[in-house]
């Protein structure tokens, strides 16, 4: 398997990208959420300016529409649950793919010190202080890409984290507000 700095950029980037998408399905969910809510509390508003005529046919028609939406809410959940197990899923196999590029990277390295060592003891005559010094600013810079990737993907980690603990209290909270509503409309169908 070929690791290159840039793919595991390219790799970040499309993260990146895909939370970016999952924040704006997540605020458009929390939008159609905030107009529903105040949809229904419109409806519940003119409900009791309503003559009892028409205060009853709404409510026949409340209790109709949460029969037929009672079954919405498990699909959508079922939908964000799945997507949560592949984000889940997919950062676990980006952990292990930065892991495996990161043991490649010591690889090369110690092998590359050890060529270095050999060419320095095969050719005593030839001044080895310049060799020293390329390998220690490559080892630097090589140490120094290696630390931002892993700060790279705490951060993606981080990010990943806190979307879904949104994404879930947006469906915890969409959840019960329907919870409460359906509650609301059933007591007042038995009044």
């Amino acid at each position: 398997m070929s690791c290159t700095i840039e793919k595991i950029l390219t790799d970040a980037k499309t993260l990146l990208e895909r939370l970016r998408e999952h924040d704006a399905a997540a605020e458009s969910l929390v939008d159609q959420s905030a107009a529903l809510h105040r949809r229904v509390a419109a409806m519940r508003e003119a409900g009791t300016a309503l003559p009892d005529q028409v205060r009853q046919r709404y409510q026949e028609d409340a209790s109709d529409m949460k029969d037929m939406s009672k079954y919405k809410p498990h699909i959508l959940l079922s939908q964000e649950n799945t997507q949560i197990r592949d984000l889940q899923q997919e950062n676990r196999e980006l952990w292990i793919s930065l892991e495996e590029h990161q043991d490649a990277l010591e690889l090369i390295m110690s092998k590359y010190r050890k060529q270095m060592l050999q060419l320095m003891v095969a050719k005593k005559a030839v001044d080895a202080e310049p060799v020293l010094k390329a390998h220690q600013s490559h080892s630097a810079e090589i140490e120094s890409q290696i630390d931002r990737i892993c700060e790279m993907g705490e951060v993606m980690r981080k990010l990943e984290n806190k979307e879904l603990r949104e994404l879930l209290s947006i469906s915890s909270e969409s959840l019960q507000a329907r919870k409460k509503n359906s509650m609301d409309t059933a007591s007042q169908a038995i009044k």
